[in-house]
């Protein structure tokens, strides 16, 4: 018996998810809960378990291709089921010809304008209803899937490739004609007996222009080379005029994107011409060399999703950075007695678990900075909790581990929970559930080398602290000595520019709820943490 299975909803309102790469290929055998495949979410990767214990029939989805939830990506033959062989299964039936004239089989013959390849076909039952549709014969079209099987790109490819070389003349020879006028000034060898020249330019700019009528929609759909051929166009799918549609959605094809792309170009060049007023280039002129091609990178999957995030943040809160730098000279000589000890417990102590100590201790006097603003009911919520977020840069963007209750967790806890949560997130395995529930982060850009920035808060907290590089600064330090008098105390003191170790701070708070007293208090009681490390023992 074959068991369909349809993308589920992997995250929280997903509509459609990238297929990342197959685990398996047909032939395979699976145990249920195995994981089958990778798809991208808008947060990370995640892996798509079996549902049955079967063997893996067919893979009706590429690598690279977006899918809407509830496709059917893959076929099993159920465990224990004896699958029907695909040679005994009732033959598909191709469209007839016109005359009705069918061949000596009995099915009816192939179109007359297609080559039907012999040898038995190898398609998905998805790839066979869709050429039904298209009416397009499932025998003639190359397959490029495992094994040689036909996809339903395969098919759509076949589909667009027969359908739309007619169009794609007519559009070629309609923006040839509309052309000439806009073009022929700069053309040395124009035949006398052409049409005259002196068409005004402006003329010529908008008839090319009103060939390019972009759609505006928010979701389109396409075969992978399709999105390929758009990238290498430059051009973007959601414009591209399309009345044709799968699944109820909006569909284009790669004849389309050409079309589109090309009358693109034709208005562009015309109205460069109706620009220049169709002067000649003068005699002489500077040589300008072509430049680098762009490169188009889709802005989709979690890099999207950081950048909503950013968006809603910066135009929800209003910011404001407070700046200021701590002397932490004490602290990395703690950190340095301390570090082999770690080592010899298999852990690897940073600063970072010190850092996040300090401000526990501080949000701890100033809660308000521990909180977020409920818009709907009109409240600044204080957080009862204390889970600390840790930006963390990775190949496909920022991402935010939080380490939950790190008030109830010592040193040592936060350094190895801290490690694991690292490592996921970078390697695109953390869940999504570890990445909610924050309610105060930190951003380590000192460790790349930066002194000063203006975080964005990660909404809908209202705080975020960041952290520059430690380094060597000169700094005034008190010393007892004899013979000198400060004149205040009769202490005798003598003061020193030393060199000290030195870490700035940036903190960027919502000034709906946090006054900039409370954030430079705020600061000031994380420094006196920093400064002196051994009070942390106390927390």
């Amino acid at each position: 018996m074959v068991r369909e299975f349809k993308l589920p909803d992997v995250g929280e309102g997903l509509t459609e998810a990238e297929i990342v790469s197959w685990l398996v290929e047909p032939g395979d055998t699976v145990a249920e809960d195995q994981p089958v495949a990778e798809v991208e979410t808008d947060k990370a990767v995640v892996e798509v378990p079996a549902p049955v214990n079967g063997t893996v029939k067919e893979i009706l989805a590429e690598e690279g291709e977006m899918v809407p939830v509830g496709t059917v990506i893959i076929t099993f033959d159920v465990e224990g089921e004896v699958p029907e062989p695909e040679a005994e299964a009732e033959p598909e039936a191709e469209p007839a010809e016109p005359d009705g004239k069918e061949a000596a089989d009995g099915e009816p013959a192939e179109p007359k304008d297609v080559e039907a390849t012999s040898g038995r076909v190898f398609a998905a039952p998805s790839a066979r209803r869709l050429a039904r549709e298209l009416g397009v014969s499932i025998e003639a079209v190359d397959g490029s899937g495992p094994g040689g099987r036909v996809t339903e790109a395969d098919v759509r490819e076949a589909a667009e490739t027969s359908a739309g070389e007619e169009a794609t003349e007519e559009a070629a020879a309609d923006a040839d004609s509309g052309l000439k006028s806009a073009t022929r000034k700069v053309t040395d060898d124009a035949d006398e007996d052409e049409p005259s020249t002196d068409t005004d330019g402006a003329e010529a700019a908008g008839a090319a222009s009103e060939t390019v009528e972009s759609a505006d929609r928010e979701r389109t759909l396409a075969a992978p080379s399709t999105r390929k051929l758009a990238e290498e166009k430059g051009v973007d799918l959601d414009a591209v005029p399309t009345e044709q549609t799968q699944d109820g959605e909006p569909f284009v094809t790669d004849d389309q994107v050409r079309e589109y792309a090309e009358a693109q170009q034709q208005a562009q060049a015309a109205d460069a011409e109706a620009v220049s007023g169709g002067a000649e280039a003068p005699a002489g002129g500077p040589d300008i060399e072509a430049g680098g091609e762009d490169e188009r990178i889709p802005y989709r999957g979690i890099r999207k999703t950081i950048g909503k995030q950013m968006e809603r943040s910066k135009y929800t809160a209003p910011h404001v950075t407070h700046h200021d730098d701590v002397d932490v000279t004490r602290l990395v000589e703690t950190r340095g007695r301390l570090k082999e000890k770690a080592e010899a417990r298999d852990t690897k102590l940073t600063y970072m678990p010190f850092v996040v100590k300090a401000i526990v201790a501080a949000l701890k006097e100033y809660p308000v900075l521990n909180s977020q603003l409920d818009e709907d009911n009109e409240e600044i919520v204080l957080k009862g909790e204390y889970n600390i977020g840790v930006a963390t840069a990775t190949d496909a963007g920022l991402m935010v581990p939080v380490i939950k209750g790190a008030d109830r967790k010592g040193m040592l806890d936060i350094a190895d929970e801290m490690r694991d949560l690292i490592e996921k997130a970078r390697d695109r395995s953390i869940a999504r559930e570890e990445m909610q529930g924050g309610t105060f982060s930190i951003t380590n850009f000192g460790a790349i080398g930066g002194e000063y920035a203006t975080p964005i808060i990660n909404y809908p907290e209202t705080a975020i602290l960041g952290l520059g590089a430690i380094k060597d600064r000169p700094r005034v330090v008190e010393r007892e000595a004899q013979g000198a008098s400060d004149g205040a105390n009769g202490e005798a003191v003598s003061k020193e520019v030393v060199p000290r170790k030195v870490m700035t701070l940036s903190l960027s708070i919502d000034h709906r709820v946090i006054d900039g007293a409370e954030a430079a208090q705020f600061v000031n009681t994380v420094k006196e943490y920093l400064e002196n490390p051994e009070l942390l023992l106390l927390e």
